[in-house]
């Protein structure tokens, strides 16, 4: 054998020696990745809180599990996430109590008008048992896991005119998210209810589609419908939520260590409606400077016209659970 071909083989010996020595030094990561999707986009306290949940459980846990967050529907719309969840796709998501009710309808009850008085019975509401048995039912159904949820926002009517009577609802053509909760409200005002897709409700104000719209104060700003109507009447008719979900895979294969997931989803969470909470006090002096009317309103004779409906037995949940929800204290 030539000199050559020792030292090549050799040479070739002793790269291979140093790359197996090179990657036996690099550090491993065996731990879960974990995915959180969500529609909200990156502006939002709603994305802000996931990141914040990504780095107290990466701390929590010393570095051993992250959290990866997928934002603005990267991973499908509201629909797909839920689907996901259930094939443990994805870990993580944000869904609405309405969203959840197909799948066990009593735990939209805080959902529908006037169920809820405002913030702090909506935090009295999300502490209190009644809360928890809810989530209990919906996990029996559907095996996922309520970790924690956010405050949304209050819903306010925006129109071209002032909205201080059930009278102003009448015959409003009003743009609703498609679903029972929403749409209650105006058709006990005697308005009509319109359901559309959110991208298209600007343009459909702008050209007088719909008269009218409701959304939270932080969610009329970043859709800017100020730009198109003149009134925002401070109804306060739903105090909505924002649930935070996990799959029950994903509780299985963390172990013990679900409980550092809990806490830091519920740590961000009560970021997240600290924040909402301060952006809608702000937000009523700020919709002033821009010239829109911010109006004052009577939420009493709304309450009136609403009330019996929600104790009738059309309702999706029983008697003593709306009994129950009103007697929690705020």
């Amino acid at each position: 054998m030539s000199i050559h071909k020792t030292l090549t083989r050799r040479g070739v010996t002793m790269s291979l020696a140093l790359v197996l020595a090179s990657t036996a030094a690099l550090p491993t990561f065996a731990g879960e990745v974990l995915k959180f999707g969500h529609v909200y986009e990156t502006g939002t306290p709603f994305h802000e809180a996931a990141l914040r949940a990504a780095d107290a459980f990466e701390e929590a846990t010393g570095g051993e599990h992250k959290i990866e967050v997928f934002p603005a529907s990267q991973l499908g719309k509201e629909s797909a996430l839920n689907e996901a969840l259930a094939l443990g796709t994805v870990d993580i998501i944000y869904t609405g109590p309405a969203f959840m009710s197909q799948s066990y309808p009593p735990i939209a009850i805080s959902d529908f008008p006037f169920t809820l008085r405002g913030v702090d019975h909506w935090k009295a509401y999300a502490e209190s048992d009644l809360f928890g048995e809810l989530s209990e039912g919906y996990t029996q159904v559907t095996g996922n896991v309520v970790a924690a949820m956010t405050y949304y926002g209050s819903r306010h009517v925006t129109a071209n005119k002032p909205i201080l009577a059930p009278s102003d609802m009448e015959g409003l053509k009003i743009r609703t998210p498609n679903a029972p909760a929403y749409q209650l409200f105006p058709a006990e005002t005697g308005a009509n209810p319109t359901p559309m897709a959110f991208a298209e409700v600007y343009l459909a104000l702008q050209q007088g589609v719909v008269d009218a719209q409701e959304n939270p104060l932080p969610t009329i700003q970043f859709k800017k419908f100020h730009e198109v109507q003149s009134d925002i009447n401070l109804t306060g008719h739903i105090i909505n939520s924002l649930v935070t979900i996990v799959s029950p895979m994903t509780k299985a294969k963390l172990g013990d260590d679900y409980a550092k997931l809990e806490t830091s989803l519920q740590g961000s969470a009560g970021w997240a409606t600290d924040a909402i909470v301060a952006s809608e006090e702000e937000l009523v002096g700020w919709f002033k400077d821009q010239g829109t009317n911010v109006n004052e309103v009577d939420r009493a004779p709304f309450i009136e016209a609403v009330a019996p409906a929600l104790t009738s037995a059309d309702m999706p949940w029983d008697a003593s659970i709306y009994e129950r929800l009103q007697a929690i204290e705020d």
